[in-house]
Order: structure tokens, then sequence, then C-alpha cells
């Protein structure tokens, strides 16, 4: 007997309805942060987790020990007679971002002198690392190239102008290094004693003294092989070349015109790790706006969620102690926050030494409350639109801060029906969709990196990893107007 050409009307009807109802449960799974892991592993997507064990980052290591300049045949400046420099005396077991400041500018050093720089790993502090410590093998440790890319971590330096190649060596491993310059082939050169003896010592010498003295012993020191070193007598408390004195101060500055504009700020960029999560979350809809929020990135291929993003670092866990150093100290801004020609520092939003209430306005400034929080984000974003025509949409906030500071201030920052104010589309940290155990150990890459894609940024000028973002921000095109200060 024939099948009837069409379902009866009730049937037709119902299986509509049952077809909405699970488009509408997988849409919910999977749109909103707080739903979203749950959501993905019954549709047997990858989901967050949480991760008991540190990645091993086996592939990424056979991958770097693979690099092409890791061949002595090569002609010069690669290759057994290449031009080298490592800096052992880097620092470590510091926050990631202090280390990262002084690494990119070895690096810069290394390319000024024509040596190709020496890129190892990143030692953890106990505190900061997200994984319990590995057995046997010491304090835990990630390669630099899982947290970052570019010519810094060994990838090809791109031509520059109307050259077809780069004429610079190329980044290369530690492992590597051991190979091709064992200990009888190196000429080292031990940082206290050059330190000391520059006009200004180790606090107070220029940038630019510091930069072109240096420069000038590895450029013209003829070995290929050269290793720069703090001794175990070492009495200097910052070792380095550009030590912490250094980052601290308006002294800094000195280098920006030139390492801004050069190819190891140029050629930076995140890591692969880094690119592939904030790309996953882009396609998960994790920054959706809210008239997207339950409906799949898929749908709006056009809409770029960082267009009218306002990034927003929210430091809190370590300055709740570290912002009473501050005040302390007298700190200065850190860094590339510097920059004389940032909106916040043109205006003089740090209190001068003779205002009787300093202390106070810096302490609130380092670690804002939540009332706080909700006052200078709503200044930052009337202030663009007024200076701009545009509208920021979505707050992202980068934070450290714990659940009870959150669970106040999230109320606070979201839209309001009553009252017309508010953000409707909030996403903080903790909601970005977090697959491996590689991306779990870069987090703080992976926010960088949204930090630097966000139409503004709203910072903390204390902070090393503000820094970071001013320096990546600018170099990328964002301009001075894009960057704000609590």
């Amino acid at each position: 007997m024939a099948l009837p050409a069409r379902w009866p009307w009730p049937l037709r009807r119902l299986s509509l309805f049952f077809a909405l109802v699970i488009a509408l449960v997988v849409l919910l799974l999977v749109a909103h942060p707080t739903t979203r892991s749950q959501g993905l592993e019954l549709l047997g997507m990858p989901a967050a987790s949480d991760f008991r064990v540190g990645p091993t980052y086996s592939t990424l290591t056979n991958t770097i020990a693979k690099l092409p300049q890791h061949n002595p045949d090569l002609p010069f400046p690669e290759g057994k007679n290449g031009r080298y420099v490592r800096f052992s005396s880097e620092a470590n077991w510091i926050g990631w971002n202090n280390c990262l400041n002084e690494r990119l500018m070895n690096a810069f050093l290394a390319y000024s002198t024509n040596r190709a720089y020496v890129f190892g790993e990143y030692w953890w502090a106990p505190q900061h690392y997200q994984f319990p410590r590995p057995e046997g093998s010491g304090d835990a440790r990630t390669p630099m190239k899982a947290l970052v890319g570019g010519p810094v971590v060994g990838d090809p330096w791109l031509p520059t102008g109307d050259e077809d190649t780069h004429p610079h060596p190329r980044s290369i491993s530690t492992p590597w290094w051991d190979t091709i310059c064992p200990p009888e082939r190196r000429r080292v050169f031990d940082t206290q004693s050059i330190k000391p003896f520059l006009e200004g010592g180790v606090d107070n010498a220029a940038g630019s003294l510091i930069w072109s003295t240096w420069h000038e012993l590895l450029l013209n020191a003829p070995e290929s092989c050269v290793e720069v070193v703090y001794s175990a007598n070492n009495t200097d408390m910052f070792p380095q070349i550009f030590d912490l004195r250094l980052w601290g101060s308006p002294r800094i500055l000195d280098l920006w015109d030139s390492f801004s504009k050069s190819p190891i700020s140029a050629q930076f960029r995140a890591s692969p790790i880094a690119q592939s999560a904030v790309e996953a979350n882009i396609g998960y809809g994790t920054f959706s706006g809210a008239s997207l929020r339950f409906f799949p990135a898929w749908l709006y291929p056009h809409r770029d969620p960082f267009e009218r993003m306002l990034a927003v670092h929210l430091r809190r866990g370590d300055y709740v102690e570290h912002c009473h150093n501050i005040v302390n100290w007298h700190a200065k801004y850190y860094g590339w926050a510097q920059l004389p020609s940032l909106p916040d520092v043109v205006a003089g939003r740090m209190p001068s030494e003779d205002d009787p209430e300093r202390e106070a306005k810096v302490f609130a400034m380092c670690l804002p409350d939540v009332a706080s929080v909700v006052r200078r984000i709503e200044e930052v974003r009337n202030e663009w639109a007024a200076q701009n025509g545009s509208a920021l949409e979505t707050l992202y906030l980068l934070t450290n801060s714990d659940h009870e500071f959150l669970d106040a201030l999230l109320p606070a920052l979201r839209y309001s029906p009553s009252t017309g104010l508010g953000w409707r589309t909030v996403v903080t940290t903790r909601d970005l969709h977090i697959s491996t155990a590689e991306e779990q150990d870069v987090s703080l890459a992976i926010d960088m990196e949204i930090a630097r894609r966000a139409k503004a940024f709203l910072g903390n000028p204390w902070s090393s990893f503000t820094s970071n973002v001013v320096h990546q921000r600018l170099v990328s095109g964002r301009g001075e107007a894009s960057v704000r200060f609590w």
C-alpha cells in the first residue's frame, strides 16, 4: 500500500515542536558560559576539564628540536661558525610577564648585534604554577615557545622592506646551544663585572647607556659563542642586564623607539596554543554580543567579537598584598605603561608625591573595590563613545579575582533594565573554554591575546602584564587612546 504523500497535520506539528525543543536545548547548552562545558560534553564535543596533571609538551619539544636552524652545516651567520648569544642571567621564578619583558629586550639586543638569541624554558614560581609540582624533575617549567610565538622563539624572520630574505640568524634552543657552543667555545661576560661600573651604577644608569655598553660588547666580540652570566658570589639582587629596577623606572623609555620598531616587536605574536584557544572560543560563542547570546557564532561569521570589546585587567590575588608595597615603595608605573603619550599619563592620573591623599589614592587605583571598578569602567566606556562615536558593548575581565569578589562585582556590572545602565555581555577569564592542559598552562597568554585584540583596554599600570599588553597593542596598530588605566 502506498504511503501518504504528506504526514497528517497533527503529526507534522508535533515533529516540528520536538525539533524546536531539541534545537533550543542544544543552543542553550553551548551558548552560555555557565552551561557550555556540560553541554559540549553531552554533545560529544571537547569541553573544559579540571586538569590534574601538567602538560608534558612532548610534541612541542620534538618540534623545537627539529627546527631547521639546528644544523651545523648552515652558512654564516648560522651553522657551526654562526653568531650566538645566550643570556644565562635571565630571570626565572618570578612572574612570567616580568620575564617576558626582559627576554624580548635580550632578543632585541641579540638581533641588533647580529647574533642568534638562545631561547629556553620559563621556570615557574611554585605559587604561580597551576598544577601539582612534577615528580622527579625539579621545579615546573614551560617551553617559551608554548607561551609566545615569532622569531624570538625560532620562527623564521619575515622579509623587511624589499628584501627577499632576512640576513639575521634565527633563534636557537638551549639544547642546540649546548651542542653548537660547547663550554670551550664560549666567551663569558659576567654582569657583575660591568653593571656597577656604568655611570649611575646599578640603580641609576641610563637606559641608553646600558644598551650601548652591551651592544658594543656583543657586536665587537669576535667569538662565535657569547654567554652572559652572573657569578655565584654576585651581590646584585637583580643581576640581569635589563633588570627590574630599570623596568620600574622611566629609564626604560630610552629604548622604546628602537625596540617598538624592531622586527622583534613587529613580528612578535601569540603562540599557536594561545591563538588556537582564542579562535576556538570565538567559535564557541564565548565573546558573543547580547543579541547573539543564544545563537552559535557560525551564524554570524561577519561579526568581529573584539570590535566592540573593552578588555579590563583586574589584577587581584597577590596584589591584595602587593599593592601595599607599591604604595610604600612610591612605585612609578611599570615598563611601557610609563609612555608619555598614553592618555592617563598625559592627564597626570598618578597622584603627585606632595598630594596628602597620595597613599589612599594609589592603593585605590592599584586595588579598586567593587564600586570603584564599576565607576572607572563606565568612565572609560563613556569617554570612548564621546571621542569615537561608537559604543563598547562587550566587557571582558582578565582577572585572578576570587569567587567572592566576582560574585559581588558581576551583578553590579551587568545591564539593569530598571536603570538602563550596565553591560549586556560580561565575560571573564573563568568563562573561557579551555580544552587541554597546554591551554590551561598558558592561560595568561590566552588572556593577553584577547587584551591585544580588544578595541579598548583598561589596565593596571603597575603590572608587567599590562606593560606587555601596552607594547603589543601599540605595535599592532591600536592607538594610544585605546589604552587606559585605573
